[in-house]
């Protein structure tokens, strides 16, 4: 079978290919996909080539396919594995497959896998890793964002507290605790406060800063208070450039005693020290922005480290088990990651989107693979709409949904668009 895909040649040498993919094995799957999530991971893979820890050392002459945030649907199950998946099955990939010790991971080492693709072969290893995972929902765009959704999950889980007298750590954010989310109303910061009020184990009280009125306002229409105090949580979006003194202006908030758990969503040495200062006793600060800078640093007081029991953790991606967690929350509509999409194209825009992913302003640039389309902010959709009566459908769609992308939306997207 003929698939199109974005293979990777060497630094920044991305291409748009057509070619036959192998004969499928009997431990292998054929699938579809339907939509990728362009992740920053992917334009570092791009930028940094075969040096890349994934990347393998002769895609020059064997290119591999980028994309790992990406959902779609069976074609045909190998005999090995027809008692577990079945043709027509939606499915999303945990990309991390930790298979001895190997950094292998579908969208940056693998020849026949990888999001930006119409059509993959799925390997054995993956399906052996466990790490093929079934969807349940309707709407394609978030089986994609689960990957992205998991990284979220995975840090609420990794926070942890002590055990009074006693070596044992409670993993987990503090039921009912305080919790600060810094730098929050991005695209991730914005998961994460669709899951602190919604997930199992949620804070009485959940403080998030920027320093953009507009961008908190956004937020706040968004994930409202009143939709928090359903959900037994006291939510306060905070102006921080406002605050005469932020240190003592949040922990006063917190009740003067500060934070159980604070997240640091922005790589800001301010920001980083900022979280520290308003840690409460026992306090727990996750480092969850990936700087660029391999020497970035910021100041931490070890005089509560050793009175008051403080700790820092950090956490790059989640596990199988956070994107199953993710993946059944969206579809029992508990949580909505389109929150983090702010622009959509097709399969020809990937190459330059990825490449020039860190100049392009917003959230998650969302793929769908079986399309011809230029990347489009949400925003600009009306504008465009002047030209093109698909833009202008997309428009009225999205407006009447708070300006979010949707399953309407992507259903009349894959209806009308043309095909690649």
């Amino acid at each position: 079978m003929k698939t199109k895909a974005v293979r990777l040649y060497g630094k920044n040498d991305l291409r748009l290919d057509e070619f036959e993919l192998p004969k499928m094995g009997d431990d292998e799957i054929l699938a579809k996909i339907i939509s990728d999530s362009i992740c920053m991971s992917s334009y570092k893979a791009a930028y940094q080539g075969s040096d890349h820890k994934r990347v393998p050392d002769d895609i020059e002459t064997d290119p591999v396919i980028i994309g790992h945030e990406f959902c779609g649907e069976i074609v045909e199950v190998g005999k090995k594995w027809k008692d577990k998946f079945k043709s027509g099955q939606k499915f999303s990939i945990q990309p991390a497959l930790n298979y001895k010790g190997s950094l292998d991971a579908p969208g940056y080492s693998f020849r026949t896998i990888g999001g930006d693709a119409t059509y993959i072969i799925i390997p054995a290893v993956v399906m052996k890793q466990k790490c093929l995972l079934s969807y349940e929902g309707d709407a394609f765009f978030a089986g994609s964002l689960a990957e992205p959704m998991s990284c979220i999950v995975g840090a609420f889980h990794a926070n942890y507290h002590t055990t009074a007298g006693s070596y044992k750590h409670k993993m987990g954010i503090v039921e009912g605790g305080k919790m600060a989310i810094l730098a929050g109303v991005g695209p991730m910061g914005l998961g994460a406060i669709d899951y602190a009020i919604h997930c199992d184990r949620r804070p009485s009280l959940l403080v998030v800063t920027d320093i953009d009125d507009a961008r908190l306002e956004r937020a706040a229409s968004i994930y409202t208070v009143k939709e928090a105090a359903k959900n037994g949580v006291e939510l306060k979006y905070v102006n921080t450039s406002k605050m005469e003194n932020v240190v003592q202006s949040l922990k006063d908030i917190a009740g003067g005693d500060g934070f159980d758990d604070v997240f640091v969503f922005a790589p800001v040495k301010p920001v980083v020290e900022q979280g520290d200062a308003i840690l409460g006793k026992d306090g727990c600060l996750n480092f969850f922005a990936g700087p660029t800078d391999p020497n970035f640093s910021a100041n931490f007081n070890f005089y509560n480290v050793h009175y008051a029991a403080t700790h820092v953790v950090g956490t790059s991606g989640g596990n199988t088990d956070d994107m199953i967690e993710s993946l059944s929350m969206m579809s029992e509509g508990k949580i909505d990651p389109s929150t983090m999409i702010t622009h959509v194209g097709g399969l020809d825009a990937v190459v330059e989107t990825t490449l020039n992913l860190p100049k392009i302003p917003g959230g998650k640039k969302l793929i769908y693979t079986g399309i011809s389309m230029p990347l489009v902010a949400l925003t600009d959709l009306r504008k465009k709409g002047g030209s093109d009566p698909l833009y202008a459908k997309l428009a009225d769609i999205v407006e009447k949904n708070n300006g979010l992308w949707c399953l309407k939306a992507e259903k009349y997207l894959l209806t009308h668009a043309n095909k690649i």
